[in-house]
């Protein structure tokens, strides 16, 4: 047998509707930038699914360049990123918003998740501290829609943070790499109006979504960020074929198939938690979206990764390892049977 692949959900190319769209573009010609029809027509698209019609919407190559795009614009040269201590941009990013010259903060969350109430026992410390003038100053926090442990901030819990950022005079920015296994859970309460009323800049994953590659960053008040097209360039983050984007982008916001496409995702991740709980095999937190931490002694973990790409997650003492499997868009039943079969 093959060795089956649950190590991401972006091991695979594009969804079928978004691959025909790059392939009946691809001979038409376009101006470059993202400044073509095709990538106007996906703006337009997307504006509406976010009800927010004056927003500015930048598509950009990958979900790192449009973190510390969207982090570098919206900074000044001595301001601040709050993020849980597990956040993308503190462990997964190489530094790439450090490099930018601005300092990521963290405060410890709760299966992935900041609580507002540490946020703001945190602020109103930083703010009471008279040497504050010689700190790095908090102007926006980053949150992840899901977290990078595949747990949902509730709608609730978004309008708390809100809140909070208006008191202490943060901006908020939602990072929506694995956006549409949100969108598609059944506890999820928060829609993409939400995030366009609630946050200052977030955006929409395409990459992990079904896209070959691309994100589509969300200003609702484009003059938070002059002159952002100029700055995306600047990062490196421009697209000089922008109608590559611009056409998966549209293909994903027609006819609702990005509220749909993460769908078969949270099925085959139900199925395989079940699974699990059959067979005895702990899980190391429960999450409602595509990703699946299992607790494995580090011989069931060895002997699963024979027959199973997996990744790799962390060692919470010296005998066990949590390994995550991710499903995806394009996880199928029978993926989902020979997995359940090896286990």
């Amino acid at each position: 047998m093959d060795k089956l692949n649950f190590a991401s959900d972006y091991t695979l190319g594009a969804q079928k509707d978004v691959l025909k769209a790059l392939i009946d573009n691809n001979f038409t010609p376009c101006a470059g930038y993202g400044t073509d029809e095709v990538c106007e027509e996906a703006r337009a698209l997307i504006r509406e699914a976010a009800a927010c019609p004056d927003a500015a919407i930048h598509f950009i190559s990958g979900g790192t360049q449009a973190n510390l795009t969207v982090i570098g614009a919206l900074l000044r040269s001595y301001e601040a990123a709050v993020a849980v201590d597990t956040g993308h941009i503190h462990g997964h990013e190489a530094g790439a918003v450090e490099l930018t010259g601005h300092k990521v903060l963290t405060l410890p969350g709760e299966r992935g998740k900041l609580r507002p109430e540490t946020l703001e026992a945190f602020l109103k410390g930083f703010f009471a501290d008279e040497n504050r003038d010689h700190m790095a100053l908090p102007r926006l926090l980053y949150l992840s829609q899901p977290t990078e442990y595949g747990t949902l901030y509730s709608l609730a819990r978004l309008e708390a943070f809100r809140e909070i950022c208006d008191r202490f005079g943060l901006l908020l920015y939602v990072d929506g790499a694995r956006l549409a296994y949100a969108l598609a859970s059944e506890e999820n309460d928060v829609t993409l109006p939400d995030l366009s009323r609630l946050c200052d800049a977030y955006y929409i994953g395409g990459t992990k979504c079904g896209a070959l590659f691309g994100e589509a960053v969300v200003l609702p008040r484009p003059e938070i960020a002059p002159h952002f097209f100029t700055i995306v360039k600047q990062r490196g983050a421009l697209l000089a074929k922008g109608m590559v984007l611009g056409a998966q982008f549209r293909a994903l916001f027609t006819d609702g198939l990005y509220e749909r496409i993460g769908v078969p995702a949270i099925g085959a991740a139900k199925k395989i938690k079940a699974a699990l709980k059959e067979k005895g095999l702990p899980l190391f937190l429960d999450t409602p979206t595509n990703q699946i931490f299992v607790l494995f002694t580090n011989e069931q973990y060895a002997a699963l990764r024979e027959k199973v790409a997996l990744g790799f997650w962390e060692r919470p003492d010296e005998s066990h390892t949590v390994a995550r499997i991710a499903t995806s868009w394009a996880t199928t039943d029978e993926d989902v049977e020979k997995l359940i079969s090896v286990l």
